[in-house]
């Protein structure tokens, strides 16, 4: 291991610092569904993941040929209108209202995303429930009969490709596709991961040193590869952070995540010369 990745391993910060959170706008919650009044936030988390499915199958039945996965932040419009085929196995789907154009705030990202925005078909209210900084959005624009037009917003964020996983917790609420999309996980342990199971692993010191052992291995006990563990886990903490996403299983999975990585770098740094 070489000294300047034993100085970046003991510069990192012991734990990822929980900010204080304020409530989603009712405003926001409003103007994505106005119907709602004053149904709790809870409540309206609740329904939306029950009727995620329809959403889901609503996003998967847009145009793949008419939704870019990216574009240039000169060439952004401010509507993207893209044809949908209504899918076979949901008889209601329920079909994206906004795009979102997602930028790296930090110019620290990857080169190729400085000049580059991803694009996010998205529902404005699960966005509304779930992230309190979170810009208003624009007014949906009515619906065609084969099409939808999305009006895009633009919007930085630490990390682009972190807003994915948080975009696909948002709709599905799965801590085991969190922590996947982060670092190799034993299959066993993601097979029952729950919030309940999340908060015993953190207080386990035997289960965090066996998750931390199996990364090392999975990761060849590469310093440098265990580094880019640790930057995905902070780059997904900086994006709930900028997005004021509150939810405390997420938060759990992401202390535990960085715990893991955290040990798995202490094993490869104590790893005998091979």
């Amino acid at each position: 291991m070489t000294r300047s990745a034993s100085s970046s391993y003991f510069q990192l910060p012991r734990t990822l610092v929980r900010p204080s959170f304020t409530e989603v706008s009712r405003t926001a919650l409003l103007a994505a569904s106005p119907e709602l009044g004053n149904v709790s936030v809870e409540f309206i988390r609740k329904n939306l993941l029950a009727t995620s499915p329809q959403m889901i199958s609503g996003t998967s039945a847009l145009s793949q040929s008419h939704l870019p996965t990216a574009l240039p932040k000169s060439s952004l419009p401010p509507y993207l209108t893209v044809p949908f085929f209504p899918p076979q196995d949901c008889g209601h789907p329920s079909y994206p209202t906004h795009a979102l154009a997602i930028s790296n705030a930090s110019p620290s990202g990857p080169v190729d995303m400085h000049d580059m925005h991803l694009i996010f078909p998205i529902h404005a209210l699960v966005l509304a429930a779930h992230c309190s900084k979170l810009p208003q959005l624009p007014p949906p624009a009515p619906r065609a009969a084969a099409s939808v037009h999305l009006p895009v917003l633009p919007l930085a964020l630490p990390s682009a490709p972190a807003f994915s996983i948080l975009l696909a917790f948002m709709y599905a609420h799965r801590l085991d596709a969190v922590l996947s999309a982060l670092f190799p996980v034993p299959p066993p342990f993601l097979r029952k991961l729950t919030h309940k199971t999340v908060r015993a692993a953190l207080q386990s010191g035997a289960d965090l040193h066996l998750l931390s052992a199996h990364l090392c291995t999975a990761s060849g006990a590469s310093v440098q590869v265990l580094m880019t563990h640790t930057a995905h886990v902070k780059e997904l903490w900086q994006d709930m952070v900028a997005l004021g996403i509150d939810d405390a299983a997420l938060w759990d999975t992401v202390e535990l995540a960085y715990e893991i990585v955290l040990g798995a770098l202490n094993l490869a740094v104590m790893a005998p010369p091979k």
